[in-house]
């Protein structure tokens, strides 16, 4: 059977403390808190700057045995770079330490700015790049370059598959030669729900990745009732592999239905509606 995991975009924010954190909640102990009602949550620190291979540690310590974190890829990488000589930076990502998380590694993000537009050739050698499991995940860590110098994690206790995910924010990508590109490589197109960027529901790869932004205001507002039962349905017909034509599609022709995993990460955190909505999406789907 398809899991659906639902989940929100980072953990430590102060505004959240005592209204989502109980009042008094050590902040060393927010993750804990936040995973022993969420299922998954998105790292975030990753895609600002390189984090320790020990916080990959302390992290998967301190969520249940049944937990799976995504994490977001550096965006010196994708949004500074632009996948411009991407071997060493992609290999510093993996050796800084995400192979530490285990088996509650789940899949890796790749957020694009604004203005990176579709560009077939420079995508093309960044999916040929990208480790397809743990082994090679650890293998591809090995040709990262000095930054990584003596703090290099670079094993991996078995071998597991690793999903990639990427989010699109130009128009360029309303094209179906990407939606193909995606489908060629195995990567899932991200269904981006916000008032800024495409919101495109193509299926690509053999589980959905959903991050719910705000649709009315960015980063900020909450989901209507109406708007939850929406996203449940939908959610509900990629899980059991049933058809979903309520949405944004770019290519004529979607893939053969079937059961899908789905993974759902409420980013609307400025104003603490993340973890009330991510909640109301799993009542709806009666996870809560």
């Amino acid at each position: 059977m398809a899991d659906v995991r639902i989940g929100i975009s980072g953990w430590t924010y102060k505004p959240w403390r005592g209204a989502f954190y109980p009042e008094g909640l050590p902040q060393k102990k927010e993750l804990s808190h936040a995973a022993s009602i969420f299922r998954s949550i998105e790292i975030n620190g990753t895609f600002y700057c390189m984090q320790r291979c020990q916080s990959f540690a302390q992290w998967a310590d301190a969520t249940p045995a049944d937990f799976v974190f995504a994490v977001k890829g550096p965006r010196y990488l994708t949004h500074m770079l632009k996948l411009r000589d991407a071997e060493a930076p992609l290999g510093n990502f993996f050796a800084s330490g995400p192979l530490r998380l285990g088996p509650k590694l789940g899949p890796i993000l790749w957020q694009f700015p604004p203005n990176f537009r579709f560009n077939p050739e420079k995508l093309e050698t960044f999916f040929e790049l990208l480790p397809r499991d743990t082994e090679q995940a650890a293998a591809c860590g090995r040709r990262h370059d000095h930054r990584l110098k003596g703090r290099a994690w670079l094993k991996s206790d078995r071998r597991r598959k690793i999903r990639h995910a990427m989010e699109i924010r130009h128009e360029s990508f309303r094209d179906p030669a990407f939606i193909e590109l995606l489908r060629k490589h195995d990567v899932a197109l991200v269904c981006a729900d916000t008032v800024d960027w495409p919101l495109l529901m193509d299926i690509t790869s053999d589980f959905l990745y959903v991050r719910l932004h705000g649709s009315t205001e960015l980063y900020k507002s909450a989901y209507s009732r109406p708007a939850i039962r929406r996203w449940a349905a939908r959610v509900k017909a990629w899980r059991d592999g049933t058809p979903m034509t309520d949405g944004h599609f770019i290519h004529a022709k979607q893939p053969r239905l079937r059961p899908r995993d789905v993974f759902v990460y409420f980013d609307n955190t400025d104003k603490l509606q993340a973890p009330k909505d991510a909640l109301a999406l799993m009542k709806q789907l009666g996870q809560a």
